[in-house]
Formats: structure tokens, C-alpha cells, sequence
């Protein structure tokens, strides 16, 4: 059975003072890390064997946390000038998440332009929620109508972080976001509920790749931002497999808690056991038997 293969890059310094990204180490940290995916000699030829220069990107970003605990707009509007190299359109590239609310506070500027690259949230008016609920194994939402109708292949760009209920929320539990009622599948550690969302083919069937950023990681009481509890990690991790993304990113918070004198999170009865429920699904690996990590620093 063939390993998944996740890369976990590295650049020490890319924090400046005051949390602000170095864009130079960056870019190199994203180009680094589509090379080591997939095996291609420049971040071009990589994204090029992921995406199709007529799909229409969806970049998922997370951006509950405010202005320090969210994905950060230099982190995806990189990724999103590296799609534009393909050449893949700008008005085919979408970054977006639930509410312009967050995004707003997250420090994004709402942009609806067709000719660039848009970034717009699901109440923007126009979007909204598909009317058509869906029903899958425990699941039964209204879609997002970015992912149902726009998006036809998916990056998951989510923070990693530790989290009150599921553990660790990452690159799964990041679609959460595109559906109208994520606050009905948080009981039992939000298992199976993370797995089983993905599992319905408008996620599963156009995600294209994983990215966790863990440049800052929240290790306990997130989701929010407790500064005394965030350390800087400063990595970047891909993966075309989900589960193994979340299950490294799993592994980085236990060292960071073990190395602050925390319980694991098992320990606290709140494992990501979703991740498992994830692997029995055939959704990915999640052991590190079946799972190559490879490490880099740029």
C-alpha cells in the first residue's frame, strides 16, 4: 500500500517582530514545498501537475481567529499569484471563507473584481447558501454556493490549531466554513462529523491539496488566540492527502504541549479521533506507518 507523503517546510525567521511574514522566505517556502509534493523541478511545473488551467480555484482560508490567529493575506494571496504563473486567470481564483465580517477583521479587502483575483465570503450578496439540503451519513447542510457552484477544485489554506473539542482543527475541519450549520457537529470530539463532511463529493471530490500553515501554532485553548499559548513553528505542511496533513499537524501541537509541560491531548479526553474515523473511511492515512514526512528548510 503506497505511503502518503507529507512536506513540512521549514524557514526560521520568517516571523518578523510584531508576527509580520518575510514575503521573500515565503515564496521559497511555498516553492520548496510544491516541489517536494510533487516531484517537479520548479513551483510552475508543480502546480501545473495539480491544477488544470481552466479550473476555478477555491483557496479555503480560516479566518475565525482575528487579525493574528487567521490565515494571513500574504499567506494566500502568495499562493494565489503562484496559480496566476500557470497561467491560470485571476477571475478563476477565489480566496474566501464564511462572512466578510471575519475576513475584513482578518485584514483582508473585500475584492468582487472579475478580471483579478476575487476574495469574497459566502454572505457576500449574490453567493449565500444553496437552498438544496444535503444529506450524507450523519451530515445534512446547506452548502456555500463558492464551493456547490464556483469552485471546481479546492485548496484547503487553514491555520493549524489546538482546539476545545475536536483537538486540533486543520485542514478538515476547515470546511466546516462552507456549510450553514458547523455548530451541529461538534459533539463527541466533532467525530465523525469532520470526516464525514468531507466525505460528501463537493468537498471530496474537488480537493486538489492540502496546506496547514503553522508559521504560528495556537497548541491549547484554541481555537482563539491566547498569546501565552501560541508559539511561532514558522513551517509550512502539504499534503494531497488530508488526513495525513492533519494528522502531522496532530503531532507538531503534542510536541509543543509536551514541551510546555502540558497533558496530551488524549490525556484531556479531546484526541482527534475523527482522524482516525477519517482512515477507516478510505479518506487517508493516519499513522505514521503509512506516512512520509519529509522536512525541509528554506
Amino acid at each position: 500500500m503506497a505511503v502518503s507523503k507529507v512536506a513540512l517546510i521549514r524557514a526560521k525567521g520568517i516571523l518578523r517582530a510584531g508576527a509580520t511574514i518575510q514575503p521573500n522566505k515565503l515564496a521559497r517556502l511555498y516553492e520548496k514545498g510544491i516541489q517536494v509534493l510533487t516531484g517537479q523541478p520548479n513551483i510552475k511545473d508543480g502546480l501545473s501537475s495539480i491544477f488544470k488551467r481552466e479550473d476555478r480555484v477555491g483557496i479555503k482560508i480560516n479566518t475565525i481567529g482575528g487579525k493574528i490567529l487567521s490565515t494571513r493575506p500574504e499567506v494566500s494571496l502568495s499562493l494565489a499569484n503562484q496559480l496566476t504563473e500557470l497561467p491560470l486567470p485571476e477571475k478563476n481564483i477565489v480566496i474566501w471563507d464564511r462572512t466578510n465580517r471575519e475576513l475584513k477583521e482578518a485584514g483582508y479587502k473585500l475584492n468582487l473584481n472579475n478580471s483579478s483575483v476575487k476574495i469574497f465570503a459566502t454572505d457576500t450578496d449574490g453567493a449565500g447558501y444553496d437552498t438544496e439540503l444535503v444529506s450524507h451519513l450523519n451530515i445534512g447542510s446547506l452548502f456555500s454556493t463558492i464551493q456547490l457552484n464556483f469552485v471546481t477544485a479546492s485548496v484547503s489554506l487553514a491555520l493549524l490549531k489546538d482546539h476545545g473539542l475536536a483537538g486540533v482543527t486543520a485542514g478538515m475541519k476547515n470546511y466546516f466554513g462552507a456549510i450553514h450549520n458547523p455548530n451541529k457537529y461538534h459533539d463527541t470530539n466533532c467525530n465523525p462529523f469532520v470526516a464525514e463532511l468531507f466525505d460528501i463529493p463537493m468537498i471530496k471530490n474537488k480537493h486538489r491539496l492540502s496546506i496547514l500553515d503553522a508559521l504560528l501554532v495556537q497548541y491549547h485553548r484554541g481555537p482563539s488566540y491566547h498569546e501565552h499559548w501560541a508559539e511561532p513553528y514558522e513551517a509550512l505542511i502539504f499534503s494531497f492527502d488530508p488526513v495525513a496533513a492533519d494528522f502531522v499537524g496532530w503531532q507538531i501541537i503534542e510536541k509543543l504541549r509536551q514541551g510546555n509541560g502540558l497533558p496530551s491531548l488524549k490525556e484531556e479526553n479531546r484526541e482527534p479521533l475523527y482522524l482516525g474515523t477519517a482512515e477507516k473511511m478510505g479518506l487517508g492515512k493516519a499513522n505514521l506507518n503509512d506516512i512520509k514526512i519529509i522536512e525541509e528548510e528554506v
